[in-house]
């Protein structure tokens, strides 16, 4: 292992058809008003929405409601929430819906206490949040953030075409998360292939770094072995439970800190994506889809024995007559044929990007580093290619 780490996660999982039950445990825990933060209306048309309501009545709560936030939330709707959360001195913040209804209600949690503009001072800033906060907790519905049992936050400033996330410290891990699988089958197919790319590319950024095989990298291998597999039997029936229950675990176990330990991780796909939504508001896991062959193209040869282990641990690739990079440009390529097989590999285009915008997105987009330092103008042309 190459650096020292702590690893802590203070987030209770209840996972399972029944996990909705537990309300009934955690609500009790908790002051009188509750925040209730959700989408616009698909958890009011399958039912969740009522059945939360009801343990909110048996449990006494006072509940005040955010609704409407976006799959890429917004400043304005992150400001909208603080100020219901300090109106009505909320003490719990509770995201009913996907990993966006998450990222904001941590933000709110986050922010309620806090003076000035927050998203200035703590996403703009990444300044430390050294005032209170509120707890936070979630029942998920979509998988593939990892939003439910990590500490991050992504928010975006429209009116400057910023995406920006940031890690809090623990105080914003939710408390609990209830993770049913049965709630994400109500989803459109498309969301969940996004969230699907979007777990996949999780786990090959925190992968695609260093040369030191990691406990890590072998727990990586197999989740990435797993996805494909349950992948496959997902998007040909979309209701098996087996499917849809071992993708939405994944998730979880992509993004809960695991995968890095001991790494220094390589997040440029996702710096780069933030921009691609930030101007186009596109699905974020398609968004990471439609880059990602592309941009491992352009940076293979720079960690090519870890590309080597992807081609042959994850998908098999065992001809000794090829060379290394053979070998590795047949690893992405499988990579790339699983996507297409699947329906999710999308072009820039087919998002909303069009040529004006490349050089802005190239410019403002955030490199984090990784086996090569690519220049504004190779994330340009990385982007040029994937239209």
């Amino acid at each position: 292992m190459n650096f020292d780490f702590t690893y802590y996660t203070p987030t209770k999982i209840y996972f399972g058809r029944n996990a909705l039950l537990n309300l009934r445990t955690e609500l009790p825990k908790y002051g009188p008003t509750v925040l209730m933060v959700y989408g616009r209306n698909s958890i009011k048309k399958n039912g969740l929405y009522d059945a939360v309501m009801e343990y909110m009545k048996e449990a006494g709560k006072t509940v005040v409601e955010l609704s409407g936030v976006m799959s890429n939330p917004t400043a304005d709707k992150l400001r909208e929430g603080v100020e219901l959360a300090r109106k009505h001195k909320v003490d719990l913040v509770l995201a009913v819906g996907g990993g966006s209804v998450v990222d904001c209600s941590k933000g709110i949690a986050a922010s309620a206490k806090a003076e000035g503009d927050v998203f200035t001072r703590f996403w703009v800033n990444q300044e430390e949040v050294t005032n209170d906060t509120l707890p936070v907790a979630a029942v998920l519905t979509m998988a593939g953030t990892g939003s439910e049992m990590n500490t991050g936050s992504v928010i975006t400033e429209t009116a400057t075409k910023q995406k920006i996330g940031r890690l809090f410290d623990e105080r914003l891990a939710p408390r609990f998360s209830i993770l049913n699988p049965e709630y994400t089958m109500t989803l459109p197919e498309y969301q969940m292939k996004s969230g699907i790319f979007d777990t996949f590319s999780h786990l090959m950024e925190q992968y695609f770094s260093d040369t030191e095989v990691t406990t890590s990298d072998y727990l990586n291998e197999g989740l990435m072995r797993g996805l494909i597999a349950n992948a496959r039997k997902a998007v040909a029936n979309p209701t098996d439970y087996e499917a849809r229950s071992n993708l939405m675990w994944a998730a979880t176990v992509a993004l809960n800190g695991l995968m890095g330990l001991g790494k220094s991780q390589d997040w440029n796909v996702h710096g780069i994506e933030h921009q691609i939504g930030a101007y186009t508001d596109c699905a974020h896991g398609m968004g990471l889809a439609a880059i990602s062959p592309t941009y491992y193209r352009h940076i293979y040869k720079n960690g090519l024995p870890r590309f080597v282990a992807f081609a042959r641990n994850v998908w098999d690739i065992c001809d000794d007559s090829l060379s290394d990079e053979e070998v590795a440009l047949a690893g992405i390529d499988a990579l790339e044929n699983f996507m297409r097989e699947c329906g999710m590999y999308p072009t820039l285009a087919e998002l909303g990007v069009t040529e004006d915008m490349i050089d802005d997105i190239a410019k403002t987009a955030t490199i984090y580093g990784g086996y090569k330092k690519v220049s504004s103008a190779e994330v340009a042309d990385i982007l040029r290619e994937a239209m």
